[in-house]
């Protein structure tokens, strides 16, 4: 009986050699069922498997590939620049685009039409034909149970079962009639998306709004197109069509985020100053309640995406990317105790890490104080290298001198050691400044030569941080001539005056001489500009 019991479980259900082939086991014998773990530890691998390993460590060598061509600096969005990796994912994002539009995936699935409801409620007379049935055998065994004598007749079951059979078919022809006779719905057309103005599949600049999820995502198709899906439905329940066109009121946030002047390689450049925020009736219009912080962030995101569409240009040659700049100066303690502030940028940082990606080519931090770097290398271990590798820190002294590297000095705000102001009525930003270094203990001097007479020159100079001695003079070309003192020596300190403009008019040539004299043991930046007028003007 032992022996026979042992016989009967080793047989192999007639199953068995289906339950192998699924899990791709061979040279298993078959008079042993293997479990799992047998299958795990003993079971050689197959063909199939390994050939999908393979195709793995293809796609593992391609990311790896991107990864490593990635030089951490704006890229291209010509597609003839792609790597072949990213033209691939490009192409397959396209397709997979094309689908989800053909599907109506961005928006609500439409409703189903009429015809399937009507073979619905033919589907249910069949259940209700059969429920007739069901009761009749019910009641031919209780029958049974009551009366064992009793026999139901032949005849009478025959009958009883063959009726709804017919009544059956019938109503199954009528339904093949109805199927037939009725013509199906034609497909509905593809969606229409655009995204900052741009169709989704259109043209040149469609691939660069794509490659900006591709990015994003490292190049994951499948994980780019569900952040495409996500952003869409985000932006049409923020309503951000109507949103552009609405007038949002300012109420003094102009101050705290604008847009002013280019870079040097001529991305727009956004200044974002949370110090304004310790104006109390500025703060308190903006975030004492719910409603106010709702308001605030619907005029940020108003205010990004006018800026979107009115300052980037999304084709292969032009920019789609800003330069982000954040003056941390009277900032971090708004940021730290000011749990309404905190919310609200918290919220907006969110919203464009989500919905508004690779849209920053550098984000450089000023006046940052020496916390806030150790919290970013807290917080480093946890952002990707391609993040990273956009940030720049520059504590007080260093201010102008980082924006300077990025933003020529006219272009750069004149609180932040530029040329740039409000009201400029001398000189245009299109006029450029030269940018020179003042040695310490050393006095420098710049010669600005005067080739006409009747001629006027006009100049503008500025030293970062000042705290050194300015003068200027002209020095005719004629021997013998006589110099003239156009500014008298005198030193400007540092909070004394951000740059300094004069105009000299000259009946005959020679050159104007600015002396600099810098009696400090650090160096200083000069900037300056000038431009000639001559009498015709």
């Amino acid at each position: 009986m032992m022996a026979e019991a042992i016989k009967k479980t080793t047989t192999p259900a007639p199953e068995a050699p289906c339950a192998t082939e699924e899990v791709a086991v061979s040279d298993v014998p078959v008079a042993e069922k293997p479990t799992s773990s047998d299958v795990d530890k003993e079971a050689p691998p197959q063909p199939a498997p390994e050939e999908v390993v393979e195709g793995d460590k293809k796609e593992k060598d391609e990311e790896k590939k991107m990864s490593e061509s990635a030089s951490f600096k704006e890229e291209s969005n010509k597609v003839d620049d792609l790597i072949d990796p990213e033209k691939k994912a490009l192409d397959d994002f396209k397709q997979l685009i094309q689908e989800a539009l053909n599907k109506h995936e961005f928006t609500a699935p439409p409703p189903p039409p009429p015809a399937p409801a009507k073979e619905e409620e033919e589907e249910e007379k069949k259940v209700e034909e059969k429920k007739e049935e069901d009761p009749k055998t019910t009641e031919e065994k209780t029958e049974t149970c009551e009366a064992p004598a009793a026999q139901v007749p032949e005849k009478v079951e025959g009958e009883a079962i063959q009726e709804p059979a017919a009544e059956t078919v019938e109503a199954a022809e009528e339904i093949k009639e109805t199927i037939v006779l009725e013509d199906p719905a034609p497909p509905p057309p593809p969606e229409e998306i655009s995204i900052w103005g741009v169709p989704l599949l259109a043209d040149e600049r469609s691939d660069a709004v794509l490659l900006k999820f591709l990015r994003a995502r490292e190049f994951k198709v499948k994980e780019a197109l569900t952040m495409l899906k996500s952003v869409v439905a985000w932006r049409k329940e923020f309503k951000i069509d109507e949103l552009v066109e609405e007038d949002e009121e300012v109420g003094g946030l102009d101050k705290v985020v604008y847009i002013h002047g280019v870079d040097k390689e001529g991305h727009s450049v956004c200044y974002n100053a949370f110090g304004e925020f310790q104006d109390k009736e500025l703060y308190t219009k903006t975030f004492s309640d719910a409603d106010k912080r709702a308001k605030f962030l619907r005029w940020y995101i108003q205010f990004l995406e006018k800026n979107i569409r009115n300052h980037l240009d999304f084709t292969p040659e032009g920019t789609c990317t800003i330069v982000q700049v954040t003056d941390l100066k009277n900032s971090p303690g708004l940021l730290l105790f000011k749990k309404e502030l905190r919310q609200s940028t918290n919220q907006a940082l969110q919203l464009l890490q989500d919905n508004y990606p690779e849209f920053v080519a550098k984000q450089v931090f000023i006046n940052v104080p020496w916390w806030y770097v150790t919290y970013n290398r807290m917080i480093s271990p946890f952002l990707t290298q391609r993040t990273k590798s956009k940030f720049v820190f520059a504590g007080p002294t260093k201010t102008a001198e980082t924006l300077f590297k990025y933003i020529a000095p006219e272009q750069v705000p004149a609180q932040y050691g530029g040329l740039s102001k409000e009201g400029e009525e001398e000189f245009a930003t299109a006029d450029a400044a030269t940018e020179e270094t003042i040695k310490p203990a050393c006095k420098h001097t710049i010669e600005l030569p005067i080739t006409e007479g009747g001629t006027t020159l006009v100049w503008e100079v500025r030293v970062v941080g000042w705290d050194v001695s300015y003068g200027a003079e002209f020095v005719p070309s004629a021997e013998g001539g006589y110099t003239w003192i156009v500014q008298k020596s005198r030193k400007i300190g540092a909070a004394d005056e951000q740059s300094l403009s004069c105009s000299f008019k000259s009946g005959e040539t020679g050159k104007l001489v600015l002396t600099f004299d810098n009696q400090t043991s650090k160096k200083k930046k000069l900037v300056y500009r000038t431009k000639t007028i001559k009498p015709s003007e």
